[in-house]
């Protein structure tokens, strides 16, 4: 287990011992990241070109072949998320599903974005219908996942799009139900995957079911 701290949400949010909890990621999750990203970059000269499942190496200077570094790719991500990332869609059907889940589960937020930008992320979620607890962490998803699902006597389900949380997830907590799920159309082909043990849904029309299903919520 890494030697970083836990966030102190996972000891200060209210999750009630006998309702089923989600613990659902945000960025290509509940929201399309690269196509705001993608305009943020354009506006500072650069374009995104989405050849494989990968972040800073998919900009590029117009006219170019090769990717920019991925050191200036890391100062427009801070960059991005300094300015206002509240302009980011919301995945489709996001908001409904979860809101139907929420009726007889608990909803926790978990995003490893940079930590300075959490009241802007939590007023994106609470603009776009998705006012539930947020977590901010940093690192493997594992640990924290952990530490959320011990607090309650009730099945846990954990959503993300990368592998290497899914994967972490199932290192330190592998009762905990976990499903990946990609929103960009673009990135799907590319993404990484390991369907026998991490369902995939990349619709939240066939996750929010699966969820349900998993967690046997009544009447789902």
């Amino acid at each position: 287990m890494a030697d970083t701290p836990l966030p102190p949400e996972v000891t200060t949010l209210n999750i009630p011992p006998h309702r089923p909890l989600v613990v659902v990621d945000v960025d290509e999750v509940l929201g399309l990241f690269m196509r705001s990203f993608e305009a943020f970059v354009g506006v500072h000269g650069l374009e995104m070109r989405i050849d494989r499942f990968a972040l800073f190496q998919n900009l590029y200077r117009p006219g170019e072949t090769t990717h920019v570094d991925v050191s200036q790719g890391r100062r427009l991500f801070d960059a991005f998320f300094a300015c206002d990332p509240h302009l980011m869609e919301v995945a489709p059907g996001a908001a409904a599903a979860l809101g139907l889940l929420a009726e007889q589960a608990t909803i926790v937020v978990f995003s490893n974005a940079p930590a300075a930008c959490r009241s802007t992320r939590a007023r994106w979620l609470a603009e776009n219908g998705l006012a539930y607890p947020l977590v901010i962490g940093v690192g493997p998803k594992g640990p924290t996942v952990a530490a959320l699902a011990a607090r309650t006597e009730s099945p846990t389900a954990f959503v993300d799009d990368l592998l290497p949380n899914l994967d972490s997830v199932e290192a330190e907590a592998p009762e905990v139900h976990r499903f990946q799920s990609v929103a960009d159309e673009r990135l799907r082909v590319f993404a990484p995957s390991a369907p026998e043990r991490h369902p995939r849904y990349d619709t939240w029309n066939e996750l929010a079911p699966a969820i349900a299903r998993a967690l046997k919520l009544p009447g789902r």
